[in-house]
């Protein structure tokens, strides 16, 4: 699934590089998904593969920490990067005529930056509170990696102020980003139904519906995760649930966008002829 991972996002990454037909917003956006997902999986995957073959399941302080970091980090971020393609879907849509103007290069860097920038900062304040915390009940963490839900169990001081700001942290990301999703598709939505022709209507129907599969996988399981109340925690569960946004969405992911987009398929197919021929 890692090679999938990889391979699939990696090649996502080339095919809208080397295509002059791809230079668009929607494609840049896209690329810098595929991006974060190779990262995402990268912060658990190898040291989940480590301990899979090693006897030596360990993790030292720091490095669970640093795990934990970029883990939040960038799961914040596909979160952002994923609403702000759903505007840029909601522009090419809603307002066509100005669509170039208004998703100019520079208000895409922006966007893309800031997504980076609000996740990175987020991710340093839980962090440097949920290890500010003293871990004395056990030095085992009942999951594949270091998460703020199963380490927040082993510490034995009061936590009310970690959920507090993991639920304040996830309301603003997650939950907001899914009502900015929510609302951008609710127009759209209405502004295809408008739409006279049926052609027209498939052909705007089919570029978003690559896009609410990922938010729909993605959103459900990050929401569940961290959203739930602390009370329906269960470790066996979680853990399921985890691999489920750490691995299988980034998998996933340059699969749905492939299938569904006719410009990508057509990109691979002919990288693929001049790498091989």
């Amino acid at each position: 699934m890692y090679l999938l991972i990889l391979s699939g996002n990696l090649l996502l990454i080339i095919v809208v590089r080397c295509n002059s037909r791809l230079q668009t917003p929607m494609y840049f956006f896209l690329s810098n998904l595929s991006f974060v997902d190779i990262c995402f999986s990268s912060t658990v995957v190898p040291k989940m593969l480590v301990n899979t073959l090693s006897r030596d399941r360990s993790i030292s302080y720091s490095g669970c920490a640093a795990q934990m970091y970029f883990h939040l980090a960038l799961g914040a971020t596909e979160c952002l990067i994923l609403a702000v393609m759903a505007y840029d879907r909601y522009t090419a849509i809603c307002k066509p005529l100005q669509y170039t103007i208004i998703m100019n290069k520079n208000l895409c860097l922006s966007l893309v930056g800031g997504c980076w920038a609000m996740s990175f900062l987020n991710s340093f304040i839980l962090t440097f509170f949920t290890f500010q915390l003293p871990y004395c009940r056990s030095n085992l963490v009942s999951h594949f990696f270091c998460e703020m839900p199963p380490l927040l169990r082993l510490s034995c001081r009061d936590i009310w102020f970690n959920e507090v700001a993991e639920y304040i942290s996830g309301v603003l990301i997650a939950f907001g980003s899914c009502l900015l999703i929510s609302v951008s598709y609710l127009y759209i939505t209405m502004t295809i139904l408008k739409l006279r022709s049926t052609k027209e209507r498939q052909k705007a129907f089919s570029t978003c519906a690559s896009h609410i599969a990922v938010v729909a996988l993605y959103y459900g399981t990050v929401m569940f995760m961290h959203l739930r109340p602390r009370s329906s925690y269960s470790p066996e569960q979680d853990r399921i649930v985890s691999i489920l946004y750490t691995v299988v969405t980034p998998m996933l992911n340059p699969i749905i966008y492939s299938i569904r987009n006719k410009d990508i398929k057509e990109s691979i197919k002919k990288t693929m002829s001049k790498l091989f021929h």
